[in-house]
């Protein structure tokens, strides 16, 4: 029992530590402090509470952002660049 208090104790130290080290990182650079509130905070939660607790939180929205950003990415990457190659243009 003791053991399992002690694992969960240094959870928290590295967690704090975490969040301590991006606020200080946030407080420099604008792009990590949009990372902050959105996929920081979200490994965060995933790794503490859990998946369905993220979902709880940030909703079905959240993942439509992350489907579409991939969808649209990789549409640019597989398809739109090898087209252009094959047309001369690029």
């Amino acid at each position: 029992m003791s053991g399992m208090i002690i694992k969960n104790f240094r959870k928290v130290i590295k967690m704090s530590t975490v969040i301590t080290y991006i606020n200080h990182l946030a407080a420099k650079n604008i792009i990590i402090r949009l990372y902050k509130y959105y996929i920081i905070d979200s490994i965060i939660i995933v790794k503490s509470e859990g998946l369905k607790s993220l979902l709880k939180k940030r909703g079905w929205k959240f993942f439509a952002i992350i489907i579409g950003y991939y969808a649209v990415r990789d549409t640019v990457v597989y398809v739109l660049v090898p087209l252009l190659i094959a047309q001369g243009i690029f």
